[in-house]
């Protein structure tokens, strides 16, 4: 069994979103171009035939990743939860201890996080070893690019911005 996995509610109407786009649109769409490439014979050298159905494969292992993660969603309104301590839905403003710049994060959701906009999942290295730290506490994180050593500056609840890509 899968572990629940915590998001927003944004996050889960954008993935029920995407999953209803997929099962309403594309796949149907994708049934009907199949049907059509058969309709024009000899398959060993279709193209269209050929394209059409290694689509049908990846919508539908799309669909079946959506509907695990879905299945597993635990919806949590990180507005509800105490920000003493780093935790889900928190904002995190770090001091880099060696180049003394500050940086902020928020934690999110894995189909949530957006880096490059400050939005960091849950599960990702930075984020693990932040949980359950307060504000002043020092810490030294084995990232992926190497060790970093941090202060957390401040742990606070902001609303959540998500950009729209859609």
């Amino acid at each position: 069994m899968s572990q629940p996995q915590p998001m927003t509610k944004f996050g889960y109407e954008k993935l029920q979103a995407e999953l209803n786009h997929l099962k309403q649109v594309e796949r149907p769409a994708i049934v009907k171009a199949i049907e059509e490439a058969v309709a024009l014979g000899d398959l060993k050298e279709n193209a269209e035939y050929h394209a059409a159905k290694e689509r049908q494969g990846q919508i539908d292992d799309r669909i079946q990743e959506l509907s695990e993660l879905l299945g597993n969603a635990q919806i949590v309104d990180p507005s509800t939860l105490e920000h003493s301590r780093v935790s889900f839905g928190s904002t995190v403003v770090l001091c880099d201890l060696d180049t003394d710049e500050e940086i902020t994060y928020t934690i999110v959701g894995g189909c949530e996080s957006d880096p490059d906009n400050g939005l960091i999942s849950f599960a990702s290295p930075l984020a693990k070893q932040l949980l359950g730290k307060e504000e002043g506490d020092e810490f030294k994180a084995r990232l992926p690019g190497g060790e970093k050593e941090f202060e957390v500056v401040e742990v606070k609840y902001e609303e959540i911005v998500f950009e729209c890509h859609d």
